[in-house]
């Protein structure tokens, strides 16, 4: 029933009515009705109380709630009606106000799934039908207004998209995207109207995934606030004990109901699941989305990392590199004519080097006469020039039979293992070579020197590439180890065997990476332009495509876990004290009521302190 926030408001309300009802009736003269009014306002509260503890204890789970029962019910065996009152005006306060700051604590993730559109605009037969973003097909044209949130992924049709892309990654700056770029379902339009052509339907768009992903975050519970259960008998038992004590030592009730009053509510059941949830909050601000207080916990005990190589550690797009231009080409005219004839071909390599032309801001011409061989090349005229474009055996058969000397294809040295050369011949000569390789992420030395210096004791580089690849990439960078060559199922061995050194963190983006990021005690996956299976077997998943936003994930989980405990034993200890306090006869109920009242708005205010920026203490 406390779980049900709409009822809270009125639970606190009887107690409060009754209060103050209680004190009218006693100044005008109706004292034998004061004692009634208060006991009647605390029954709603008390039998509330009663019927969550039966549901919880159906569930296996006790907790502090059986004190706050207990003081409620012996204050009014007692005839401390008013102290009942007001420890039921407490506890109800209490749980509104615990209620109030994981509201609070939540905005960001709660920010996130508020943004679902229901909604969009469809180009059909030259009109603008409204439909559901449900109805939505691959294909389909939509009219992008400013303000509207994008609500499938897909690819600017017409128009400039500026987006606003903060709510999922935390980048403050709007980007832009030119016709033919990809847009992510979730980013609101910041600009003028676009349009978008849908890559995807709205339930397996990125937005829906991260909205599925918040949703699972935020129905668990973290194994601290089970650590909290735990606690919560003990303390439990003690309350109990010097209750018994005090009343066996004194033979006066009283005190006991006092040591019972000063125990209700307890900060261990409040400040806990505020740190966590103001933690899940806090890194969902910055691009990180983190499936719970489990992974939020444990993530603050890690001293492993294993990392994948390709789209992790590397950017995971081939982009060129080099262009070795024969004496009398140029650069630009080797891109050109390669990026013209490329534009006929779905080749990832074809389209990386159209891509390169544009960003070069050249002109591309129109292809003719194409004639494309899978896996090996395209061949065909661009203006009036024949031209091959492709593996160097490919282009070499293109020039066969040339009575020139100037056609063959020289050699590049000092290529980095893993890179691709493609070959461009012009009207029969050799043009040039292009060299695309997959380079290491920008930062990536500062960012392992930052996990180190974060208690990182191992780093190791697992892929399933090629060794020489692999060492070539590694080489200068602080890792333990580099494990080459791997299947899946070698992958989940590595992680498993690197356990000896502590808590494992696995990081990769791609279906391969699956198993071995299920198989580690928190598995990070890159999901801005990962898998799907690698961002749902992970336990965080990374919004924007930052690796250094690792760093943040770390720092965040270390100062929530930090926060709670620290709530928690100070919490404890003053609760401690005032309960030793009222069994010694120097807080009356009424007094260790409100005394209690200012230790919960303080640890649960502390907790609080987590939605903060700032460093791990």
């Amino acid at each position: 029933m406390w779980s049900d926030v709409s009822i809270r408001p009125f639970l606190i309300g009887f107690p409060a009515a009754g209060i103050v009802l209680g004190f009218v009736l006693r100044f005008a003269g109706f004292e034998p009705w004061v004692n009634w009014v208060w006991a009647g306002s605390t029954v709603p509260v008390l039998l509330a109380l009663l019927v969550e503890i039966m549901l919880a204890l159906r569930h296996g789970e006790v907790g502090l709630d059986i004190v706050a029962a207990l003081s409620m019910t012996a204050a009014l065996v007692f005839g401390q009606e008013l102290a009942a009152s007001i420890i039921a005006l407490m506890y109800a306060g209490g749980q509104y106000l615990e209620a109030f700051a994981e509201r609070h604590a939540r905005r960001e993730m709660t920010a996130l799934l508020a943004r679902v559109p229901r909604t969009t605009l469809r180009h059909r037969d030259g009109k603008l039908d409204e439909i559901g973003i449900e109805a939505v097909a691959v294909g389909d044209r939509l009219l992008i207004r400013q303000g509207d949130v994008v609500p499938v992924d897909g690819t600017v049709a017409g128009g400039l998209a500026v987006l606003d892309q903060s709510a999922l990654t935390g980048e403050a700056i709007p980007v832009q995207r030119k016709t033919g770029q990809a847009v992510m379902s979730g980013s609101t339009s910041v600009g003028d109207a676009f349009d978008l052509t849908a890559s995807r339907m709205a339930a397996e768009s990125t937005f829906a995934g991260i909205v599925r992903l918040v949703e699972t975050a935020q129905r668990s519970k973290a194994p601290m606030s089970r650590l909290a259960d735990r606690f919560a008998l003990v303390f439990l038992g003690l309350t109990i004990a010097i209750a018994g004590a005090a009343w066996a030592w004194t033979h006066d009730p009283i005190r006991a109901v006092a040591v019972l009053v000063v125990a209700t509510p307890c900060p261990l059941i409040l400040a806990v699941p505020v740190a966590i949830v103001s933690g899940l909050s806090r890194a969902a601000k910055h691009g990180i989305l983190i499936k719970g207080g489990k992974a939020l916990e444990t993530m603050a005990r890690i001293r492993a990392l294993v990392i994948d190589k390709t789209g992790t550690l590397t950017d995971g797009r081939a982009k060129v590199v080099a262009v070795h231009a024969a004496s009398d080409f140029c650069e630009d005219d080797v891109i050109r004519v390669a990026a013209s004839l490329d534009q006929a071909s779905k080749h990832i390599i074809a389209q990386t080097i159209v891509s390169e032309a544009r960003n070069r801001n050249l002109v591309l011409l129109v292809p003719t006469e194409i004639v494309e061989t899978p896996g090996e090349g395209i061949a065909g005229k661009v203006a009036s020039k024949r031209a091959a474009v492709g593996g160097i055996r490919f282009v070499a058969s293109q020039l066969a039979g040339v009575d020139s000397s100037a056609h063959q294809i020289r050699s590049i040295p000092d290529v980095a293992p893993g890179a691709v050369i493609v070959a461009v011949a012009i009207d029969g000569r050799s043009a040039g070579q292009i060299v695309l390789a997959d380079e290491l992420r920008a930062g990536i030395e500062r960012l392992l020197g930052k996990l180190r210096s974060l208690g990182i004791e191992r780093i190791v580089l697992a892929t399933g590439d090629r060794r020489d690849v692999a060492e070539t990439v590694s080489a200068g960078l602080s890792i333990d180890a580099v494990r080459a060559e791997l299947t899946p199922d070698q992958k989940v061995l590595v992680v498993l065997s690197e356990r000896r050194a502590g808590p494992v963190m696995m990081v990769g983006d791609g279906v391969n990476d699956a198993p071995a990021l299920a198989a580690a005690d928190i598995g990070l996956a890159m999901g801005a332009r990962g898998a799907a299976a690698s961002a749902e077997a992970a336990d965080v998943v990374l919004l924007v495509d930052h690796l250094d936003r690792i760093v943040p994930a770390i720092e965040i989980a270390r100062r929530a876990k930090f926060i709670a405990l620290e709530s928690v034993y100070v919490g404890i200890s003053l609760s401690t004290i005032g309960m030793i306090a009222a069994a010694l006869g120097y807080l009356t109920p009424i007094q260790g009521a409100l005394l209690q009242e200012v230790i919960d708005v303080a640890v649960v205010l502390n907790a609080l302190r987590v939605l903060r920026d700032r460093a791990v203490p």
